[in-house]
């Protein structure tokens, strides 16, 4: 394990090499700017982050099952209360299928209320025989393709603050204020049973999810005699890039004395931003917060063990949470020799699989798009490797709207390239529609049921 220099500080990470970060053509506003942020209230708090960390333990031991999906970028324009609970409605209904299909609670993580950073794979775009800086997400600069919207600008760190409080406040009152009702959730999956095309795949398990819910209203167990039927648990989480936002908001927490980045529940690093001595890296082993991080397809198993060392030196169960990015021809091969590493040194992880970054393809038209049978291919190949290494398959990690987007083909309603411009609303990734990502979450049901005992009556109870 590389020697680390000097004790951890907030600020320590300014040392180090640093990937994917933005010009700022000012730095005394961006300076400005963060001590402002600094002052604010955090956005979530400690003990809510403990309580995660908890309950992705249970994932690590194969006590859960885990589901992180949301938006790829959020976006400063589309702010409003019907996006956010439509997608916040559709992980609730994958949420309640996948609580069937494994057997177990299902961990509910939004990409939400913080995912306005990107990285990219260039720092500049070009359009004919124009070239700017690349868009780097609504917190850094804007999409449009003008050489004022692409200047980085740390006035859109304060904006995305306030949003992400907004948002974060509307989220919260779903969560418990009815809408998250486990009997509202399933005549919501009812409907979008019997108004798909693969609808007599789907009926079955819909027919068995409502056998469960009335064996427990007889057993007086409903929404008005039990809080987590009509309650329910949900983390926001998004990807720790913007170095100067995140330590912003990084605070001591009053009863612990230990410090916890305060923009989100659970923070991840990037595939392109894990360097074992980068400032990524450093920033986030600090914090106590659970952490995601990327791994795809370059990723070595001794290598992934040295971060691991760095990021967990207690080997504390629930403290990371790997998220599988290999793509549907690679995951076979490049993630069983990880698996069988972090198996054979004793690490405590979970494991999630994100079957999206590794299958982007481009169109004819320089459409960025993403095929359903890829997504699932990969998702498939994912439990494969880990029931043959013996490890807990723990999740699924995916780009998804509540929105009748037409951004990804296939899927039930086979939706071709021709319907890509149809709504195709996207600033940066391809998402998976309402209806692809029920989809993909009775799909998964499926192969969690056929790999695991029969379900237990009572398991659904934990939505």
């Amino acid at each position: 394990m590389p020697k680390i220099a000097a004790p951890w500080t907030p600020n320590s990470w300014r040392a180090c090499p640093i990937r994917q970060v933005p010009a700022y053509p000012d730095t005394s506003k961006l300076e400005a700017m963060e001590a402002k942020i600094g002052r604010y209230p955090p956005l979530v708090f400690a003990g809510e982050a403990r309580r995660l960390k908890a309950h992705l333990a249970l994932a690590a031991e194969g006590k859960a099952f885990v589901l992180q999906g949301g938006d790829c970028a959020e976006s400063f324009s589309e702010f409003t209360a019907n996006s956010f609970r439509d997608t916040f409605r559709v992980l609730l209904q994958m949420a309640v299928v996948l609580t069937f299909g494994a057997s177990l609670p299902v961990v509910k993580m939004g990409r939400m209320a913080g995912q306005f950073a990107k990285p990219r794979s260039s720092d500049n775009e070009t359009q004919g025989d124009v070239t700017l800086p690349s868009y780097r997400g609504d917190i850094v600069n804007g999409p449009e393709f003008t050489p004022e919207a692409r200047i980085p600008d740390p006035q859109r760190m304060e904006f995305g603050y306030f949003q992400s409080a907004s948002t974060l406040n509307l989220l919260r009152a779903f969560a418990s204020g009815g809408y998250a009702d486990l009997h509202e959730v399933h005549r919501w999956n009812l409907e979008f049973v019997e108004r798909s095309p693969l609808a007599e795949r789907y009926r079955d398990l819909a027919a068995r999810i409502d056998e469960t819910l009335n064996f427990m209203a007889a057993c007086g167990m409903t929404s008005a005699t039990t809080r987590d039927m009509r309650e329910t648990d949900f983390y926001i989480s998004h990807e720790a890039l913007l170095l100067p936002y995140e330590q912003a908001l990084t605070r001591v927490d009053s009863t612990s004395g230990e410090w916890y980045g305060c923009s989100a529940h659970f923070l991840w690093i990037g595939d392109r931003t894990r360097q074992l001595e980068g400032a990524h890296v450093e920033f986030l082993r600090g914090v106590k917060n659970p952490l995601g991080m990327k791994v795809g397809p370059t990723q070595e198993p001794d290598d992934l063990l040295r971060l691991l060392d760095v990021l967990n030196p207690e080997n504390e169960a629930g403290r990371i949470t790997l998220i599988s990015r290999m793509g549907a021809e690679k995951v076979g091969d490049r993630l069983a020799p990880l698996v069988r590493a972090v198996q054979r040194e004793g690490r405590k992880v979970v494991w999630l699989s994100d079957p999206m970054h590794g299958n982007t393809v481009s169109t004819v038209n320089k459409l960025k798009t993403r095929n359903f049978d890829a997504i699932l291919a990969e998702v498939r190949g994912f439990f494969d490797v880990h029931q043959a290494e013996g490890s807990w398959a723990g999740g699924v990690h995916v780009e998804m709207t509540g929105q009748d987007v037409t951004e990804c083909t296939g899927g039930a309603h086979k939706l071709t390239e021709a319907n890509l411009t149809e709504r195709y609303e996207t600033f940066c990734d391809p998402r998976l529609n309402a209806e692809q990502s029920l989809e993909l979450a009775f799909l998964v049901a499926r192969e969690l049921k056929d790999r695991r005992v029969p379900v237990a009556p009572l398991a659904v109870a934990a939505q």
